[in-house]
């Protein structure tokens, strides 16, 4: 139990720190390369696939401290 307790906490200053980073950026336009460099750890970009006649490609964005974040989220969120 103690060690959930450890990896919460973790996670939480974690999110803290990401929120302050982002925050430092809250008032960009556009991404500049350091911003991109300091909030995001490795972009995973799957194979194209043109199965439905469309070619759709798979992107998935794991940020610096707190890992991947799925595009339903951020949607979810964005729209709240």
């Amino acid at each position: 139990m103690r060690q959930e307790i450890e990896t919460q906490e973790q996670q939480n200053q974690n999110l803290e720190q990401f929120i302050q980073k982002v925050r430092k950026y809250a008032e960009l336009t556009e991404l500049t390369p350091y911003a991109a460099h300091e909030l995001i750890k490795t972009i995973y970009v799957g194979a194209p696939d043109k199965s439905s006649g469309k070619r759709r490609q798979s992107i998935h964005i794991c940020y610096d401290l707190i890992g991947f974040i799925s595009m339903s989220e951020l949607m979810t969120q964005e729209m709240a």
